[in-house]
């Protein structure tokens, strides 16, 4: 009897399964094969109305996903609706048009930090939800005539009929300080530009040759961007993902190679940026390579809109001119906060590890106001690397950068950290072999904390820490090797309130080098050894 009840509830059950997986099938969403749209896949033919009749139809049906099959394609500018998946599968490659012409009517865009009427992007949404670009397949920008176009423009030369559109378009726009390129009026496309979207997802596919920016999502949220691959050549201003003034998002396991930055995060530049005041927040990046490019990562010059919430972790930068860089200037404003940058390997990094630049551009002193930058409560650790310089960190003299920390850092370098304008900085457990110079220099810095200091390298002609006009400083857990001639040097009539305790300095020929225009009594020792 019970076996009986058994069989019986088992076969309700996958009668059950098969009705609601059946049902399941029904609704689930469609795929839309651009072939069936007229679509080549040979590109003998431009399939810009293909595709877009595609979207609409997956549109009406309340959402699909719009197929490429394997085969070449030829299009212009491809417009996103409401969840809408473009799936670019393996063996499929878009071809973007090099037509100007291709990306108009001009929609609402953002070019480095203003917000503009221009070209479309080559993939644009604009207040949409529910998007994705995925698959293993190709895209590539064919970018050199809009490369050319630009670097071949000279002042005052006879206005293309782009331009003259342009400054139709743009009659009232709110300008940054240096507003020549808004003037000149020929404003590249971004690859992928998604702006006001919400849940955006970009996956697996590869995307070579952009005319300017890869990935640049615009005041978006929930922002996904997982293994894909960009190659860009040497080529102007071709940065790899950009998330701008964006919240919650999230790059991983991305392999990137460009003409310019590889990541950057920005959110506005100047007046524009401190006119739409959204913040680029919440950003997690981890787990990607970066080769060619400017920067590995990095923060500005535009974040006008503030900066705050940023991890960086596992990364390896291997070729780039930079590793992290955040850089500003006077007139941008913003702040950039509560950043985390951890387990990076650098190698054969072609200028600084670090870079925290708040004088990024030549500018003149003026009072602290809503134009003035800041840069605080930022945090480094656990960090490897051959590189030119350590780290290079300029504040402004009336903005100091304040709270930044390293910890756990081993770098080989030709110079080593040089910091000015800055306070409450810290060291611990930082080794830095130069090939010449100091391990860390310091100007004009007050409340700095070194912890533990090391390098394997002294030269003969300069000690390991030199301090000029600081103030403040408490330097402990020094042990010199035995080559050190010179552990501590002190310039400057400013410096004062200096700290050693726990140091070993056995080893050293002179503790502490004492220049004559500082006060007699600067330092207090407490505990050190070898004196």
């Amino acid at each position: 009897m019970m076996f009986k009840k058994f069989n019986q509830a088992l076969k309700f059950s996958i009668l059950l399964g098969l009705f609601l997986g059946s049902a399941l099938l029904s609704n689930a969403q469609s795929f839309y094969n651009v072939l069936k749209y007229g679509a080549k896949n040979d590109s003998s033919k431009l399939a810009t109305t293909a595709i877009k009749n595609a979207i609409e139809a997956a549109s009406k049906a309340g959402g699909g996903t719009v197929y490429f099959p394997a085969g070449k394609y030829l299009t212009g500018a491809i417009h996103f609706k409401s969840n809408i998946t473009i799936f670019i599968d393996a063996g499929a490659e878009l071809h973007f048009s090099d037509n100007f012409d291709d990306y108009l009517p001009m929609v609402k865009s953002r070019y480095e930090g203003v917000d503009v009427t221009s070209f479309s992007p080559l993939f644009y949404a604009y207040k949409v939800e529910n998007i994705a670009i995925i698959g293993r397949g190709i895209i590539d920008g064919h970018g050199k005539k809009w490369w050319d176009f630009v670097e071949g423009y000279k002042e005052g030369q006879a206005r293309s009929k782009w331009q003259i559109l342009f400054d139709g378009l743009n009659k009232d726009i709110t300008l940054p300080d240096d507003p020549k390129q808004m003037q000149r009026g020929f404003l590249r496309p971004p690859f992928i530009q998604p702006m006001f979207c919400k849940n955006v997802l970009i996956d697996g596919i590869t995307i070579r040759n952009s005319p300017f920016w890869t990935v640049n999502p615009e005041f978006c949220e929930n922002v996904k961007i997982h293994a894909i691959t960009i190659n860009n050549p040497h080529s102007p201003n071709t940065d790899g993902i950009n998330p701008e003034s964006c919240k919650n998002v999230h790059i991983s396991d991305s392999h990137i190679s460009v003409g310019d930055d590889c990541i950057t995060i920005k959110s506005g530049k100047d007046a524009p940026g401190r006119k739409m005041a959204i913040p680029a927040e919440n950003y997690v990046i981890t787990n990607c390579t970066m080769l060619s490019g400017h920067g590995g990562v990095v923060i500005g010059s535009e974040m006008s809109g503030d900066v705050r919430k940023i991890t960086i972790s596992n990364c390896v930068f291997d070729g780039t001119n930079r590793g992290i860089r955040i850089k500003t200037a006077r007139g941008r404003g913003g702040v950039v906060e509560e950043i985390r940058v951890s387990n990076i390997i650098m190698k054969n990094i072609k200028d600084q590890a670090i870079v925290l630049d708040m004088q990024y551009a030549k500018t003149n002193v003026e009072p602290v106001s809503e134009r003035t930058p800041k840069f605080r409560n930022i945090h480094f650790s656990n960090i490897t690397g051959q590189v030119n310089q350590a780290a290079y960190l300029n504040g402004l003299e009336e903005m100091p950068i304040e709270n930044i920390t390293f910890n756990d850092i081993n770098l080989e370098a030709k110079t080593g950290f040089s910091i000015s304008n800055a306070k409450r900085i810290e060291f611990h457990n930082v080794e830095v072999n130069t090939e010449l110079g100091p391990s860390l220099k310091a100007t004009k810095v007050s409340q700095l904390i070194v912890d533990g200091l090391k390098s394997y390298s002294p030269h003969a002609n300069s000690a390991i820490v030199d301090l000029n006009n600081v103030s403040d400083v408490f330097l402990y857990n020094a042990y010199p090797v035995k080559e050190t001639a010179t552990y501590l040097r002190l310039s400057g009539a400013d410096t004062k309130n200096i700290s050693l305790g726990n140091n070993n300095f056995r080893n050293v020929k002179e503790a502490v080098k004492r220049e004559k225009e500082v006060a007699e009594s600067p330092v207090i020792i407490s505990g050190d050894k070898g004196q």
